[in-house]
């Protein structure tokens, strides 16, 4: 499943992108912007598998911002114009689409980016080594569904319903994730940013499962979703 954000100043082609992704199983839409500034902020916080692009926008271009990410995301460039062909594929894009691009044309580039993310994941090993019930147990981070603490052990929930309890502090296994994929939002709970699916107050939603926002992380979730 590749999850992805969309960026675009015309709201009729972002739904066009919207509906594209409600056909196709292997993608999920998380966000969509019409300012490129908020998309770039989102995404230099919270790390997608995939970027639909525009490159004619107003206050940044899509080239500029691809410029500025502080991450690597593979990118689909969407516009209007065929003189910016060259450019976007001398920036590694993924594919270009030309608009108004058809859901066929569409599912060729998901394809390529299906492809390309095959190859990465042969390379890349994305997880952490944990001592629980005597042993050393690898668990793919990607699994991790949110990590809460308990005094001097941590229970780390997974996605498959499975909970690994370890001997460990919340400072401790803080210091082995990667930061740009998770975060602490309370003194009990680290979260991975990209399972987030909404704030409400001093709530955040994973889901179904409700995550409290500690009084001291407040301020550092409001700069994360810029509130």
């Amino acid at each position: 499943m590749l999850k992805a954000i969309a960026i675009d100043d015309e709201p009729l082609a972002l739904g066009l992108i919207e509906n594209f992704c409600e056909r196709t199983e292997d993608i999920q839409l998380l966000k969509t912007f019409t300012r490129p500034l908020e998309g770039l902020k989102y995404l230099n916080n919270f790390p997608v598998d995939l970027l639909f692009l525009d490159i004619q926008m107003p206050s940044l271009t899509g080239i500029q911002l691809v410029s500025e990410l502080k991450q690597e995301v593979k990118v689909i460039f969407t516009t209007a114009y065929d003189n910016f062909a060259l450019e976007g594929f001398n920036l590694n894009a993924i594919d270009y689409l030309l608009k108004p691009f058809s859901y066929e044309r569409f599912m060729q580039a998901i394809a390529k980016a299906k492809k390309m993310g095959q190859k990465q994941d042969a390379h890349s090993t994305p997880y952490i080594t944990v001592r629980a019930d005597y042993s050393l147990i690898k668990i793919d981070l990607n699994k991790i569904r949110y990590i809460e603490g308990l005094d001097d052990y941590i229970k780390i929930h997974l996605n498959d319903s499975k909970t690994i309890v370890a001997r460990s502090t919340m400072k401790s296994i803080l210091e082995i994730l990667p930061e740009e994929q998770f975060v602490r939002v309370h003194r009990s709970f680290i979260v991975p940013k990209n399972n987030i699916t909404a704030v409400k107050n001093k709530t955040l939603l994973l889901g179904e499962v409700s995550i409290p926002i500690g009084n001291s992380y407040v301020e550092k979730m409001a700069d994360l979703f810029g509130r």
